[in-house]
């Protein structure tokens, strides 16, 4: 007998953020968030819960929990494109097609009651987090930034109605052949020809404090017509900027500027902290920020995080300014490759980008979506 049960209590709450650390305990390659700003999504604070309506469930079977969902409305989301989505997020599941089967029921049926016509996902409250469910590439470590899942997963919400809406590819990135050189002299002739230039990013300080707004700014003219986006609240901005500001390194940065001090494109990559979290299964206990300040210092992989361009400069060959960049990154000592993160398969302009380099496309990652019917929600209710 399999009972779903809304996360009510504080016991529940902890259930909920620990099932995928028993879960994935001894796999290799599952990369855990950090505890500490996951177990946020509960607090009455919660900087979404403005902007977003969530539920959470989890999954009973003989007395153990077995898995575990989250539902969100993502009104932005849905005022912006004009529809009815409840996203799926946090899904896990024991190797049970019945218990996802239940899971997905009881988001469904949430669904109905509030009026919504589709669940999509994974996809989380913004593009800040988490998304997209792995379908190649379980044999690769994850990223800090992105959720591992098991194989069986894809399966499970293919045989209950889920299609796939959209892909997105992960890739990892080598120096290209000529270690940069000639990246270089093609940044040099676009930024000559529309009078651009590099900023001169003296710290983290400086850059947050000089040019933090306006890569936000930049972000959300560049991302607004991607799949799953939303415009970035002042919450997000703060947010981010907390999370990130230790890990953000002057010189995995850069900020390009046209002759007006303008920003029209930049890119951030973080030093990969994944291996450093994985031991203390994301808790920051005291061995586990010695490990993550050594990774921070003498990174092996660099992770792609953050590229945006002004869409006026978007087909003036900025892209390969940042092309640059990176290869000179890559050239840091010690630095292995670069993880791209997730990219739009269909985002030819950075898919394309990627050309450029030693690229080797390891992970796939899936969207998908489902259309309800009132029958569904009475099925569930009796």
């Amino acid at each position: 007998m399999i009972e779903i049960r809304e996360v009510k209590t504080k016991k529940e709450q902890k259930e909920f953020l620990e099932f995928p650390l028993h879960l994935y305990k001894d796999n290799p390659f599952f990369v855990p968030p950090l505890y500490g700003d996951e177990k946020k999504i509960f607090r009455k604070d919660y900087i979404y819960n403005d902007t977003c309506e969530a539920v959470y469930f989890l999954a009973f079977k003989d007395g153990k929990t077995v898995g575990r969902i989250s539902g969100i409305i993502q009104k932005v989301s849905n005022e912006k494109t004009g529809e009815r989505r409840v996203r799926f997020t946090r899904f896990d599941t024991v190797e049970d097609f019945e218990v996802a089967k239940a899971l997905f029921e009881a988001v469904e049926a949430w669904a109905l009651k509030k009026g919504m016509d589709t669940v999509c996902g994974p996809l989380g409250f913004s593009d800040l987090e988490r998304e997209g469910l792995l379908i190649e590439g379980f044999d690769e470590l994850s990223t800090f930034e992105e959720q591992y899942n098991a194989a069986y997963y894809g399966s499970f919400i293919e045989r209950l109605g889920y299609a796939k809406e959209v892909d997105w590819t992960e890739s990892r990135i080598y120096p290209p052949e000529d270690k940069g050189e000639k990246l270089e002299q093609m940044a040099q002739f676009v930024m000559d020809r529309y009078g651009l230039r590099l900023a001169n990013i003296k710290s983290t300080a400086d850059f947050i404090k000089n040019y933090a707004d306006d890569c936000f700014d930049l972000l959300d003219k560049a991302y607004e017509p991607l799949y799953g986006t939303v415009p970035f609240t002042e919450k997000m901005k703060k947010m981010m900027l907390d999370n990130f500001k230790l890990i953000i390194k002057p010189q995995y940065v850069a900020v390009i500027l046209d002759k007006d001090n303008r920003v029209v494109s930049f890119g951030v990559c973080f030093p990969s902290i994944a291996k450093a979290v994985q031991k203390s299964q994301g808790h920051l206990t005291p061995a586990a920020i010695v490990r993550v300040l050594h990774d921070l210092n003498h990174p092996k992989i660099i992770d792609l995080a953050l590229v945006g361009v002004d869409p006026e400069y978007a087909n003036r060959g900025i892209s390969v300014i940042i092309s640059a960049g990176l290869a000179r990154m890559l050239q840091t000592d010690g630095v292995e490759y670069a993880e791209t993160n997730l990219n739009l398969e269909n985002n030819y302009s950075i898919q394309n980008q990627w050309k450029r380099f030693r690229e080797v496309k390891h992970k796939r990652r899936r969207s998908y979506i489902k259309k309800l019917n009132e029958q569904q929600g009475e099925a569930s209710n009796d």
